[in-house]
């Protein structure tokens, strides 16, 4: 890979990024490598100076490594004997140079991407599993879990961004293509926008599932306005747009997809019973058949003759259980047609699919069922806790909940709400807490619960409260350990402290009572 100063000046120019240049070799030298990190310079590389954190000690030592080039906001003295690119907002240089630097691998790729509050991991796990069954295991996957960038086992790792800065990210799309992916699934969140991750990026398939508070904070979005905003770009964006037309505020999410998109290119998809919106037709309605504790089933009905045109009506099973999940499987089904998939592709790839973290279940010997689910914010706590306490017909509900520091502040009162609807027990403990007091967070969400109907327990070690709320239970019990799934970190004061993971924690616990009988 290769970049030439001439080629940076052009872009830049082309999108009205660069204030100044001071060039001080030939512009039509290559540089051969790209980063923002310091210490991962290796001679005539083109260096980012991003982030609030930013030391100008980095350019330095970035320079004493060889690179040749910097790209800042101002003028940095630590530059002198560098070429300078002086731009207007760095993070849209650093997207637009990494995709150029990369060679555009998004034009190898069929790209189906998720926005909305919740739904983004389910639907993005159901597209890649009836991809796969199309081409032959050849979807690359960017998740708030994992990553998939080709088919060896190095090449699956954990998420540490729901979107990665937009440097990795091509990097990583031009791994997907030269290991032979050919398409590629990922979640796009609000704040890939915010911080222009994804800028410059257009998907074939664009899919806007849902939007309720939340996002807000010092360290995400000031205002839901402006979380709406964010969210509504994946659709300007995107070829072809698929929305959920039960969404809050439909109008505007609509007139976003309009204002790049045909209508002839935009699909709207809602429940059977769904009244549609005026002046508009819904293209595919679905319904639930059926949905216990061990699957779900629902059936998709193409309505109009684009719709029809994909040829994906049919029964659907999948083995994630809630009917809430089956929204998730009626877009993923939806997305892969778009994509290419037919009917009986759709039905095989979507009925094993497992995605970690989500709706994992343990029997504990002597005590209640455990579910483990990646549950972080109101819309998804109640949906999960709704559905369970119908199918065990209201049994006693223990729930294992934290909430992150520096961002989702409305998540606490969110949270608090849920436990009053659907729990009788909550043990509160750490979530992420960043530099916030894990302490202060779970007081914050007790202060709203009515402790008239639940039962609280502080419990700041996660470990230790997901083990008090199994201990507790009793047998037809149900205990809900939410948030976290299968993340293994804690992040505390800015550092990922390692953590086992919910289902490992569970487990342990649950071993350790078998042992003990």
């Amino acid at each position: 890979m290769a970049l030439t100063l001439n080629a940076c000046l052009l872009i830049l120019k082309e999108h009205h990024l660069l204030k100044s240049s001071a060039l001080q070799v030939d512009p039509d030298v290559e540089m051969t490598d790209i980063t923002y990190d310091s210490r991962n310079v290796k001679g005539n590389t083109l260096f980012f100076c991003k982030g609030a954190n930013f030391r100008p000690i980095y350019l330095t030592m970035a320079k004493g490594k060889g690179a040749i080039t910097y790209v800042a906001e101002k003028p940095l003295v630590e530059g002198n004997g560098m070429n300078a690119l002086i731009v207007r907002n760095i993070q849209k240089a650093m997207a637009l140079l990494s995709a150029a630097y990369y060679n555009y691998p998004q034009d190898d790729l069929f790209i189906v991407a998720y926005a909305g509050t919740k739904g983004k991991t389910t639907s993005s796990y159901f597209t890649k599993g009836i991809l796969d069954l199309k081409n032959d295991n050849k979807t690359a996957l960017f998740s708030t879990i994992d990553r998939i960038v080709g088919p060896k086992p190095e090449q699956q790792f954990k998420s540490d961004l729901t979107t990665p800065e937009s440097m990795d990210l091509f990097h990583d799309m031009r791994e997907a293509v030269d290991s032979g992916m050919t398409d590629l699934v990922m979640e796009v969140s609000s704040q890939a926008y915010k911080k222009n991750r994804v800028f410059g990026l257009t998907y074939d398939v664009g899919f806007f599932l849902n939007i309720s508070p939340d996002h807000i904070g010092v360290n995400e979005h000031p205002t839901f306005a402006d979380y709406l905003h964010c969210g509504l770009q994946i659709l300007v964006n995107s070829r072809k747009c698929v929305i959920n037309a039960e969404t809050d505020h439909f109008d505007e999410v609509y007139a976003a997809a309009t204002t790049t998109t045909e209508p002839d290119s935009i699909y709207l998809f809602a429940r059977a019973d769904y009244k549609e919106p005026d002046d508009l037709s819904i293209d595919f309605r679905f319904q639930s058949e059926e949905a216990d504790l061990k699957t779900s089933r629902f059936k998709l009905v193409a309505v109009t003759d684009k719709a029809a045109a994909l040829h994906i009506d049919g029964e659907y099973q999948i083995s994630l259980i809630g009917d809430f999940n089956e929204l998730d499987g009626a877009a993923a089904v939806i997305g892969a047609g778009l994509a290419g998939a037919n009917a009986q592709q759709a039905a095989e790839g979507i009925r094993y699919v497992r995605i970690p973290g989500r709706m994992e279940s343990i029997d504990v010997p002597d005590h209640g069922r455990v579910y483990v689910d990646y549950a972080h914010n109101y819309a998804s706590m109640h949906a999960l806790l709704t559905f369970l306490n119908r199918e065990y017909k209201n049994p006693r509900m223990l729930v294992v909940v934290g909430s992150p520091g520096d961002k989702g502040i409305d998540r606490r009162e969110g949270f608090a709400k849920a436990l009053n609807e659907n729990a009788t027990d909550a043990f509160l403990t750490t979530d992420d807490p960043g530099f916030e007091s894990a302490q202060s967070i779970a007081d914050q969400i007790d202060k709203d619960i009515d402790h008239q109907k639940v039962n609280v327990t502080i419990e700041l070690d996660r470990a230790t409260a997901i083990k008090d709320a199994i201990l507790a239970s009793k047998p037809g019990d149900v205990i809900v350990v939410a948030g976290k799934g299968e993340d293994p970190y804690q992040k505390v004061k800015g550092i990922d402290t390692p953590y086992a993971t919910d289902p490992v924690v569970v487990k342990t616990v649950a071993d350790e009572l078998k042992q003990n009988n």
